[in-house]
C-alpha cells in the first residue's frame, strides 16, 4: 500500500536518524531555502509521486533518506554476520551422541539432554515432537494405513554390504585376469 500511495499520491516527508532533515548549512538544510526556514518543504516533505516526478530538492532529500537505509541494512548485516561467525567458532567442539546428552571433543558433558528437552528442531511444532504417523493419518484420513503400509514395513536392501560384494568380485576378478596374463605371455 505505501509503494502505491507513493507511485500515485505523493512520496511524503523523508527522515534521517528518525528526525525530519534539520541538518545541512547554516540555518537551513539547503542553499536553495531562506534562512531559518522550517516549512514542510525545506525541512524534507516530497510532495509529489513518482509519477509526476521528483524535483531536484526533493530528489536530494529523498536520496538522504535512502542512504540511511542502505548504510543501516549493510551495518546490521556485518553485525549479525559476525555474532553467527562468533557463535559458530564457540560451538565447533560440540557434539550431539548417540545417548542424546552433547559433549565436547573431550568427552565432558555440556548437556545431559539435547536441548534440554531432547527434541529435534527439525521435527518439532512450537517445540514440541511431531509423530509422523499421526500427522499422515490427519492429512490422509481412513486410506492412511493402506497407503503408509504401516504394518508392512519394507526395510529395503542394504546397499553398503552390496556395495562391498561388487568390489571384492571385481577384485577376484582383477587377479583372475592377471593370472590368466602371466600364464599367457609368461609374466
Amino acid at each position: 500500500m505505501l509503494n502505491l500511495t507513493q507511485m500515485a499520491g505523493c512520496v511524503g516527508q523523508q527522515t534521517v536518524r528518525g528526525e525530519r532533515l534539520s541538518r545541512g548549512y547554516w540555518q537551513r538544510t539547503l542553499p536553495h531555502f531562506q534562512k531559518e526556514d522550517l516549512g514542510a518543504y525545506s525541512r524534507g516533505f516530497v510532495s509529489s509521486s513518482y509519477k509526476e516526478g521528483l524535483s531536484p530538492t526533493e530528489f536530494f532529500f529523498h536520496s538522504m533518506g535512502g542512504r540511511e537505509g542502505l548504510v543501516d541494512t549493510a551495518v546490521r548485516t556485518s553485525r549479525s554476520g559476525y555474532m553467527q561467525r562468533r557463535l559458530v567458532s564457540a560451538l565447533e567442539d560440540l557434539k550431539l551422541t548417540e545417548g542424546g546428552s552433547v559433549r565436547n571433543t573431550a568427552g565432558t558433558i555440556v548437556q545431559f539432554l539435547y536441548g534440554e528437552d531432547g527434541v529435534d528442531p527439525t521435527r518439532s511444532v512450537q517445540g514440541k515432537a511431531l509423530n509422523l504417523d499421526d500427522l499422515f493419518t490427519e492429512v490422509l484420513g481412513d486410506e492412511a494405513d493402506k497407503l503408509l503400509k504401516l504394518e508392512t514395513k519394507d526395510v529395503g536392501e542394504d546397499y553398503g554390504t552390496r556395495e562391498k560384494d561388487e568390489m571384492e568380485f571385481e577384485e577376484e576378478e582383477e587377479a583372475l585376469e592377471s593370472e590368466d596374463y602371466e600364464t599367457d605371455y609368461g609374466g
